[in-house]
């Protein structure tokens, strides 16, 4: 997971990862069957803190609960000082690989309709859906200002800004 967050996908060779994994590459292949299935197993295993929506759930009201998920979001990116595995992962690819990108796609408008599901024991539908999309858009920006070394009160402000923006309910 490591390797593929820190030079992505196409950045990581077989050998890399079997260095990495301390195994043979036929050992790897018998375990994950290709370098994509186990780019997915990456993935998942990122997604699972990562994508985590709970905050949502403990919080008393929506600036709360947005607050403490960009909060966490800054966190992550910025203790690494890479972007996001997941939000800005496989944009641009070798036509090769668009099969996995599209997953990823499908992971990044899977997490945003469950923050919009999230959203909704504030907001109306629609306006949960149009502040789901706005979100990810700050996060992605967030991740994206991290991996280009943006220090923690400039990512903070980002997200001072976000917070200020929000519907008052």
């Amino acid at each position: 997971m490591e390797l593929f967050w820190r030079h992505g996908y196409e950045g990581v060779s077989i050998s890399d990862l079997t260095h990495a994994i301390g195994v043979a590459p036929p050992s790897l292949y018998a375990a994950f069957g290709s370098k994509a299935r186990l780019y997915h197993e990456a993935l998942d295993r990122y997604a699972v803190g990562a994508l985590d929506l709970s905050v949502l759930d403990e919080a008393s009201d929506l600036r709360d609960g947005v607050a403490a998920m960009l909060a966490a979001a800054i966190g992550s990116v910025h203790a690494k000082g890479q972007a996001c595995m997941i939000s800005t992962g496989m944009l641009a690819c070798d036509p090769a690989h668009d099969a996995l990108a599209r997953d990823l796609a499908d992971r990044r408008r899977t997490f945003e309709h469950n923050l919009q599901e999230k959203l909704a024991r504030w907001l109306p539908a629609a306006e949960a859906a149009s502040l789901a999309r706005y979100i990810v858009a700050v996060m992605q920006g967030i991740s994206v200002h991290a991996s280009d070394g943006a220090t923690l009160p400039e990512l903070e402000s980002i997200a001072d800004h976000a917070k200020a923006a929000l519907p008052k309910h």
